[in-house]
Order: structure tokens, then C-alpha cells, then sequence
């Protein structure tokens, strides 16, 4: 059910991290993939797994894009909105800190790159589809940061959108939300964050590339044919109780220390 033989995909920010190990499995699995990035690759890609420099903020790059893919390959079924930062120029935190300028480039990269890889990518998927956009946990809560959470937010809206005005062409959109992923992105992650986060994970762990990749072939397979429009956190558990780990592990500490 996750045979991916004779569809092509799609992936961007497939040059490193979270979205090479994507575009890989999805290869393991028989896709053809087109991974883009607007960094080059640190190391060979399989041979089924084909990298293009892209900027997704570019309309231009997109109509190339899909171009090229008519082209060689005559249509699209998936497309991967992996491509996102978590901060750029000047400060990147709180509401009140954050630069304007900071915050337009969270949106352009998180939020209308993937309206643009939506809005070109689906016309070239004729025969149904797949679309997987990878927003955050920070999407569904006040996440410190507050331009990368709001445009996180924004990502699933876009998904929901997208799936209810596709839907009719058999084209499946959904979200996924991973939590702390162990990848290059999050290389200069304090140690603090990092601790914090992990005292919400039941599971008491960070994830890794390898956690989230597995879900993005089941969401570009058969075996998702009537999933579309959902949200799916990979993170350990730490959406699902709502913030209430907290008063778990106290009582947990009182019961012991009895």
C-alpha cells in the first residue's frame, strides 16, 4: 500500500536535513522525486531523486518548475512543502521584539512559498494527488517565537483550504506538525529550549528526520486514499495532552515521594 512506482514528487528544502531524508524514503519507496532547495546537496542523492535549485518565494522559479516537470516527466502526483526557516534577520522572539522585516520573511518562506508550490504544482496533477505541507506544533499553540508560530498557523489554514478547493480533483491535502526535529535548521537551538521540550514529551525523547519522513510516504500512498484536510503531529506525544503533563508528572512526585 505504499508502493510509490510511477508517481513523481516533489519536494522542497530536499537538499539537507528533514527534507532529504523525505525525498530519500520516498525514493526507497519507487517515487520519482524533484528535490529543491536554494542550498545545494552535501552529499549525492540517489538516482531516482532528482535536485533542482529553487527559491520558493519565486513565482518565476515555480513556472520553471513545472515546466520542467511537464516536460520530462508530463505530470505531478505529490508535491512536499517541507521548505521553512525558524528565523532570519534581526530578532526572531517575542511579539515585541520581532523585526518587520524578520517577520515578512517567516511568511514568505513558511506561508506563501507553499500557496505558490500549490497554486503551480496542482494544476499539474491530473490524476488526483497528494499534497503534504510540514507546519509545527508552534501551529497550534502560542509558541514563543511568535512570527514562525503565526506562520505556522497560517500553514494549516492554508491546508484546510486547499483540501476542501482540491478535494473535487481527487487532490488530498494535509498538514503535518512535528515537534523539536534533531536537523540541520535547529543547529543553534539553546540547550534550554531543548530541556524545556523535553519535559512536555511522554515519549522523552526529540524526533528525528526519520520520525516524520515515514508519514509523508503514507500521506503520498494508497494506503491515506481518504485522508485529506487533517492535521498529524509527530512529536512524542507532546500536543496530545494539552499541556497537562506538567500536573501529571507532579502527582506522580507526590505518590512517590508518600
Amino acid at each position: 500500500m505504499t508502493d510509490l512506482q510511477n508517481r513523481v514528487i516533489v519536494v522542497t528544502g530536499g537538499a539537507r536535513g528533514q527534507g532529504r531524508e523525505e525525498a530519500e524514503q520516498l525514493a526507497a519507496a519507487g517515487a520519482s522525486v524533484v528535490a529543491v532547495d536554494i542550498i545545494e546537496p552535501d552529499a549525492d542523492l540517489p538516482d531516482n531523486v532528482e535536485f533542482r535549485r529553487h527559491d520558493v518565494t519565486s513565482p518565476a522559479d515555480w513556472t520553471d518548475l513545472s515546466k520542467h516537470i511537464g516536460t520530462r516527466y508530463g505530470a505531478l502526483f505529490g508535491l512536499v512543502n517541507n521548505a521553512g526557516i525558524v528565523g532570519s534577520r534581526g530578532k526572531a522572539g517575542r511579539l515585541e521584539d520581532i523585526t518587520l522585516d524578520n517577520w515578512n520573511d517567516l511568511f514568505r518562506i513558511n506561508a506563501t512559498g507553499p500557496m505558490l508550490g500549490i497554486q503551480s504544482m496542482s494544476r499539474l496533477m491530473t490524476s488526483g494527488g497528494s499534497i503534504v505541507n510540514i507546519s509545527s506544533i508552534a501551529g497550534v499553540g502560542a509558541h514563543f517565537t511568535a512570527g514562525y508560530g503565526v506562520s505556522k498557523w497560517a500553514l494549516r489554514g492554508l491546508s484546510r483550504i486547499a483540501s476542501m478547493e482540491l478535494g473535487p480533483r481527487s487532490i488530498r491535502v494535509n498538514s503535518i506538525l512535528p515537534g523539536y526535529i534533531e536537523s540541520p535548521m535547529q543547529n543553534a537551538t539553546p540547550q534550554l529550549f531543548i530541556d524545556a521540550h523535553l519535559s512536555l514529551i511522554p515519549l522523552q525523547r526529540t524526533g528525528t528526520p526519520k520520525d516524520v519522513a515515514p508519514v509523508v510516504t503514507f500521506l503520498m500512498s494508497d494506503a491515506s486514499s481518504w485522508i485529506t484536510g487533517v492535521d498529524i503531529p509527530v512529536d512524542g506525544g507532546a500536543v496530545g495532552h494539552v499541556g497537562l503533563k506538567v500536573i501529571s508528572d507532579a502527582m506522580t512526585a507526590a505518590t512517590n515521594g508518600a
